[in-house]
């Protein structure tokens, strides 16, 4: 009788070479369909620029190369897609080797962003972070770059995004803070009641979300994070630890307003947590208080105004009209622009 042989052991290896060889054709295949994307771009405007005007070559030209294109090579050459490819050329004159893993999807939203540096830190996170198209398309709606600007500390931030461009890491707590922050995931209405009990179980069933909005580095350590201080118990809503700044951030959610107590109990909080929890080769805690409500007095006359460890930022639970974010964020720069006047000491 024949001894029955296990082929687990072949068939995994064999599995292996196939899942390697897919991955690195439908690498190729994309490489080649954004390049071919990139030159048909490139010959339309050259084709454009020796020809009639503009409109007319819109009208006219696109529509009945669409036509013998779409006659021979089927779909994908509407007088749509050719202005994209258009677009794209002129988007991205120099197609840049670093970005090679992005797909045709992510420069379509890429070509949504108009200033250039902005561009290029989007490219740059989603090879380094390997943002999905629905990752880099919910970053760009909720102006991710631009609530990155208007942070504590604009000319850091703006140093960041030019770094990540070279791809240099950046190290200052600062950058990693950003206000408002956008947390649309959770599925609340603007007219609903929000408690803090609800916010924080709706972020963890959305923790993916949360990290993605949160930004680069962050994993997640513990939810209602006991401490005890001499006989007394207190609880940390939500921890994460950051590998690139080496640190740990506690989070504390707030609904409402923010309020001198709530600054006070965040740096007891802090405190207690180097004391207790923070390790050899970890960087300084840093805490967040998360509030649905700004309060610029006691951000000002608070331990807020000269901490380097803890922060104070908004949330908003439902996405807003990017018009309305724009005008919320212009507001903060100017906030920003009237307490740090051009030639103040940082």
């Amino acid at each position: 009788m024949s001894k029955l042989v296990s082929i687990e052991p072949l068939y995994e290896q064999v599995r292996q070479i196939l899942d390697s060889a897919q991955q690195q054709v439908r690498h190729v295949v994309n490489d080649v369909m954004v390049q071919s994307y990139w030159h048909i771009g490139r010959l339309i405007v050259e084709d454009e620029q020796g020809g009639a005007a503009r409109a007319e070559y819109g009208k006219q030209t696109l529509k009945q190369l669409s036509q013998k294109l779409s006659a021979e090579y089927g779909k994908g050459f509407s007088p749509q897609s050719l202005w994209s490819y258009r677009q794209f050329y002129l988007e991205f004159p120099i197609l840049s080797t670093a970005w090679r893993e992005l797909r045709w999807s992510h420069y379509r939203i890429l070509m949504r962003v108009k200033d250039p540096v902005a561009r290029a830190w989007y490219a740059n996170e989603v090879v380094s972070q390997g943002w999905s198209v629905a990752a880099l398309d919910r970053q760009v709606s909720t102006l991710f770059y631009e609530r990155l600007l208007s942070s504590q500390d604009q000319s850091a931030v703006r140093t960041e995004a030019v770094a990540l461009v070279n791809q240099h890491a950046p190290n200052d707590p600062r950058d990693f803070i950003r206000d408002p922050y956008i947390l649309e995931f959770i599925g609340a209405q603007p007219s609903a009641t929000l408690y803090e009990k609800e916010l924080e179980t709706n972020l963890l069933e959305q923790l993916q979300s949360f990290l993605l909005e949160l930004g680069k580095g962050f994993a997640f350590v513990a939810r209602q994070k006991h401490l005890r201080v001499e006989g007394d118990d207190f609880f940390v809503d939500l921890v994460f630890y950051n590998y690139l700044l080496k640190c740990f951030l506690l989070v504390d959610l707030k609904v409402g307003k923010l309020t001198h107590q709530d600054v006070g109990q965040m740096d007891m909080y802090v405190r207690v947590f180097e004391e207790q929890y923070r390790g050899e080769g970890d960087n300084p805690t840093l805490g967040l208080i998360l509030c649905s409500e700004r309060n610029e007095a006691v951000a000002k006359y608070s331990l807020l105004a000269d901490s380097q460890q803890l922060f104070a930022s908004r949330y908003r639970a439902f996405l807003p009209s990017e018009a309305e974010l724009q005008a919320e964020l212009q507001r903060d720069r100017a906030v920003l622009e009237n307490a740090n006047p051009v030639g103040d000491v940082q």
